[in-house]
């Protein structure tokens, strides 16, 4: 019988108006890959920061078993300690910092004169740069770094610690291309084997199929079940989750496309893309796929503004424009959500009433005074459109879970009433039920007659939402697919033009 490392014991938690857990209980063993599941707001990043000692339960405890003593993590250093790790869902690294600083922080090698071992830190940075195939050099600046290369560090970093005990991973290969995938199973079957217990929080139920022992499921701050893997299937898990059954949440209405909204003609900057030319169409979705690094969120930062060009035109409604910033992107009808919510879509320290009007304050202002009630109307009005679960536009968007965070970014773009919508990554970090209602949120856009470009790392997504595919790798377009006529293209497909070298 295998050892208990963890014991969930009766644990909740509350906060002003929301019960983020009620009396869960459940046990891990040494060696053991556990699933989390649950939809956001279910209480599993509640239940991590419990974990971790970032939080302190207000009833209940979070045992350890640590060399046959149970003890109690009061804080995250001590759990750090004591062999318990997470790679949280936001990449949390010192941007400011190498790959080497940010591995050896606090710890750094020191030379027999006490001072730091650069050439040491360099040299062991680079054997687990190496491991995780990575190809970067270990002195480069994380912030110089696409934030899929960011979070991959956060992941190997882990490897760094020699006591590891319990590794939490939340959402980890969100922003991940299929070979860093594969990386990553490979090194949670290594720390397996090490006798470590992992924790595996992840929206994409194919993966804890292939990686996990056992699931553990929660809804609504309440534990519901834990059952071996072999006894789950993805559509028992959704029903579990969501208490209802899903259906085919890519099989959204269909439009006819309408008039040219935007033309894109000989796009091109200094290294991140080339010679793009696109079209969108009014009540269609199209899509980009590519690898980490083919260029698609630059194109698309430089299409509003957020980045420079060099070169290539772009024409709204047939008219030739020159979007020199955001603001006169939203000026034209062109909105654009981010990839990363939480550093470019939100802030996350003020309300939901006041994120939501953050780009359209000009419309509901006279003489450079806010009306109060049109904000608050406006804000109830679009966080009602799009469900934004919450007890009060007044919540700080900090404390909306993942999905509804998402919506509340939808919200501010919908609130310009713009007629492109531009959806990079927009279901990172969603659970399946969220993940359904943002889809049908694209598809009551299209109705109305408004466009969409849609960037998905995740293939099943991005090919099964778009009216057209656009693939591409190394900052160039190697293919165009129709997807209403080429309705047979495979996964495999797409991957070997997105993995092009020429």
């Amino acid at each position: 019988m295998q050892d208990t490392i963890l014991k969930i014991e009766n644990v909740s938690k509350f906060y002003p108006g929301v019960t983020a857990l009620n009396k869960v209980s459940f046990e891990i063993n040494k060696g053991e890959a556990r699933a989390l599941v649950g939809e956001n707001g279910a209480g599993k990043s509640t239940l991590i920061k419990c974990i971790m000692g970032v939080e302190r339960p207000d009833e209940g405890k979070v045992l350890m078993n640590y060399n046959g003593s149970w003890i109690e993590n009061t804080n995250a250093l001590e759990a750090q300690d004591h062999g318990v790790f997470a790679n949280y869902q936001h990449v949390n690294i010192a941007p400011d910092l190498s790959i080497a600083e940010n591995y050896y922080l606090g710890h750094q090698p020191k030379t027999k004169m006490g001072m730091v071992d650069w050439k040491k830190m360099k040299e062991d940075s680079q054997k687990i740069i190496d491991k995780f195939g990575m190809n970067v050099d270990p002195l480069a600046k994380i912030s110089s770094l696409p934030i899929a290369m960011q979070a991959m560090v956060t992941i190997s970093k882990i490897s760094v610690s020699d006591d590891l005990r319990i590794v939490i991973f939340d959402e980890p290969t969100a922003l991940l291309e299929n070979e860093k995938v594969d990386t990553l199973y490979r090194f949670i079957q290594e720390l397996k084997t090490q006798g470590v217990s992992i924790i595996y929080i992840s929206h994409r139920l194919e993966e804890i199929m292939d990686i996990c022992d056992s699931v553990t499921i929660l809804k609504d701050g309440t534990y519901i079940d834990t059952k071996p893997i072999e006894e789950v299937t993805k559509d028992s898990l959704i029903h579990m989750m969501v208490g209802r059954e899903l259906s085919d949440i890519y099989n959204i209405k269909r439009n006819k496309p309408g008039k040219e909204l935007l033309r894109v003609e000989n796009f091109s900057d200094s290294s991140h893309f080339h010679d793009i030319n696109f079209s969108l169409h009014e009540g269609e979705i199209i899509g980009f796929a590519g690898l980490v690094g083919a260029g698609r969120s630059e194109i698309m930062r430089a299409l509003c503004g957020v980045e420079k060009r060099l070169s290539g035109d772009v024409y709204v409604k047939g008219q030739k424009v020159d979007i020199k910033d955001p603001a006169t992107a939203l000026k034209y009808g062109i909105g654009f959500l981010t990839e990363d919510r939480r550093a470019d879509g939100l802030a996350l320290n003020l309300p939901i009433k006041t994120n939501v009007n953050m780009n359209s304050y000009d419309m509901i202002s006279t003489g450079g005074v806010i009306s109060l009630k049109k904000e608050a109307e406006r804000a109830e009005k679009y966080s009602k459109d799009v469900n934004v679960k919450t007890p009060s536009i007044m919540q700080l968007a900090g404390n909306l879970s993942g999905g509804n965070q998402q919506k509340v970014v939808i919200a501010k773009l919908l609130c310009r009433n713009p007629d492109i919508l531009i959806f990079d990554e927009p279901t990172v970090g969603v659970d399946v039920g969220a993940k359904q209602e943002i889809y049908k949120i694209m598809e009551a856009l299209t109705a109305q007659g408004k466009g969409i470009i849609l960037i998905s790392s995740y293939l099943p997504e991005v090919m099964g939402l778009s009216d057209r595919l656009f693939i591409m790798a190394q900052g160039r377009i190697t293919g165009e697919c129709d997807l209403s006529v080429e309705n047979d293209l495979k996964e495999e497909d797409v991957l070997k033009k997105a993995s092009y070298e020429g």
